[in-house]
């Protein structure tokens, strides 16, 4: 879970056109970052524990069956969740073990009641576990959240009283926005990704 942070777009998860509109505004974000990477590491925060705080596990683990570019890491599923007592180390391994790594993370977060359902996409680190008051190293060069419940009161009992309904359409919508957006990006890796190299 995570505090707000600067928003680059944002769109309705629940609306039909979501997808489209987050893996245009992804692509874009992607083609002008000002970053010479090597590698895209997606990681994907949150633990299956929590209906509300497993968006990040869901997405890794839809995303680790339709993405098989060798430059393409995804990091946190449901069988090997990325949370608050591995992700210093785990952050720690990305830049010991991967060459110029660019950073995608994606996680949960709680907001406004008028604001559940959205997805946001952030120019820079999200903050986990700042949503339940827990102080966790920023992490990503993008980010991406979903605000799956309500904030400011018993955010514990609120994530575990999340609807998994919602979990689940938000999980669809940020793991197919991004894999439509780096299917067809141009990266500056240097050459146009093969829609024949990746499983649908």
């Amino acid at each position: 879970m995570l505090k707000n942070g600067p928003l680059y777009f944002s769109v309705d998860g629940t609306k039909p056109e979501s997808i489209f509109l987050m893996s245009k505004e992804i692509m874009n974000l992607l083609i002008n970052i000002n970053y010479d990477f090597n590698n895209i590491i997606i990681l994907c925060i949150g633990t299956d524990r929590s209906t509300g705080d497993c968006l990040g596990p869901l997405v890794g683990e839809k995303l680790s069956k339709l993405i098989k570019k060798s430059y393409i890491h995804v990091l946190g599923t449901l069988k090997e969740p990325i949370h608050a007592k591995n992700l210093e180390p785990t952050i720690n391994n990305i830049y010991s073990s991967f060459n110029k790594p660019l950073i995608i993370a994606v996680d949960a977060s709680l907001g406004k009641i008028e604001n559940v359902g959205k997805i946001n996409l952030i120019k820079g680190p999200l903050y986990p576990g700042a949503g339940v008051n827990k102080n966790l190293t920023p992490v990503g060069d993008i980010s991406i959240t979903g605000i799956v419940n309500t904030s400011g009161f018993m955010e514990y009992i609120v994530l575990q009283s999340t609807r998994l309904y919602l979990v689940m359409q938000l999980a669809d919508v940020i793991s197919l926005s991004l894999f439509s957006a780096l299917k067809k990006i141009n990266t500056k890796l240097g050459y146009i990704q093969n829609k024949d190299e990746y499983t649908l």
